[in-house]
């Protein structure tokens, strides 16, 4: 990983510090680009990094299983590649095609699944299609949420890819920047969005939510017929006041219980990230901006390298905690001071 962050940090200069600890700071409002806005960024690594873990060793814990099953998909552990697109924030580092490829690629090695993005220029969705085509649909394109027939269109090319599973990130409807290229984004109403899912299912595409920040959004995405939401505020690229992810996990997670699955992404670092979002209700987690980097220092093998890695943390993580596979992590594993 040395190696491969030191080949992204080169061909990444001018868009990525890589810095030691990636919360923001340094890139707080370079979009276009690797930053956030605000504090949301911020927020998302440092919700994660005020949690802490009841370390339990008196157990015959010794082999957890961290596999998981997922809208249908068979995977190595709760990880998947969070949807991310558009070279230009990386400085062009690599070509859309090269990048995309290696996302989908190494998550497919690792035993997961990559998901997507999707902007202007059309190479984005255009790339992300021809890789899920080229890897048998094992890939989730996302599409961010046009106000005009793009929308339509888009989602087409995604379900003509092969894939089981498409989503919308409707947290980029606060990417004011499209509006003024002419590609205006915004919120859907539940009308409209029940009429999205309603096209997904009747192709037989099952359909992901991302940008639920509140209960009461949680609620109208459940009864829109999603079959999952993702807690998420775009990575803290669109509104920087938004919390950390981990702070409305809970709430939203105990609400829709056994109603839909429930994704969550930012500031997700390594494997005990992931354990802490488990912990706090998710059913999987998405890593954007690790990949990202693996991806460009190391291709395929650097993103099969990386969630190699994290598997092997969250691992070392459950037999620290004393979870022997993925439904035995819970809130129980938060430590919670006395008083």
């Amino acid at each position: 990983m040395k190696d491969i962050r030191s080949k992204a940090k080169e061909l990444m200069k001018g868009s990525c510090r890589l810095c030691p600890v990636c919360d923001g700071r340094a890139c707080v409002g370079e979009v276009p680009g690797m930053g956030g806005l605000g504090y949301a960024f911020r927020n998302n690594v440092a919700a994660l990094s005020d949690i802490t873990l009841n370390m339990r060793l008196v157990h015959d814990v010794r082999e957890p299983d961290p596999a998981t099953a997922w809208l249908g998909l068979e995977l190595s552990m709760p990880v998947v590649a969070a949807p991310i697109g558009g070279t230009f924030n990386f400085n062009d580092a690599v070509t859309e095609d090269d990048y995309i490829h290696a996302v989908l690629d190494g998550c497919r090695a690792a035993g997961v699944i990559g998901c997507t993005g999707d902007g202007v220029p059309s190479v984005i969705i255009n790339s992300a299609v021809s890789a899920i085509k080229n890897a048998q649909g094992h890939g989730i394109p996302f599409i961010k949420p046009w106000e005009s027939g793009e929308f339509d269109e888009k989602m087409e090319l995604a379900i003509a890819s092969g894939c089981p599973v498409m989503g919308m990130d409707i947290d980029a409807a606060g990417l004011t920047t499209l509006r003024k290229m002419g590609r205006p984004v915004g919120p859907k109403t539940l009308k409209e969005l029940t009429k999205i899912i309603e096209k997904a299912k009747k192709a037989g595409v099952k359909f992901i939510v991302k940008g639920v920040m509140t209960v009461q959004d949680a609620y109208n995405v459940v009864e829109a017929g999603a079959d999952c939401l993702v807690v998420s505020n775009h990575g803290g690229r669109v509104f920087g006041a938004a919390p950390g992810t981990a702070q409305v996990l809970p709430a939203i997670a105990r609400a829709v219980r056994g109603k839909i699955s429930v994704m969550v992404d930012g500031g997700v670092r390594n494997g005990a990230d992931v354990f802490k979002m488990l912990a706090l209700g998710a059913d999987i987690v998405g890593m954007g901006r690790p990949v990202t980097i693996a991806a460009i220092g190391g291709g395929s093998e650097g993103v099969n390298t990386w969630l190699t890695m994290v598997k092997n943390e969250l691992v070392q993580t459950m037999i620290l905690t004393g979870c022997r596979d993925i439904k035995a992590i819970d809130e129980a594993a938060i430590f919670v001071p006395q008083r």
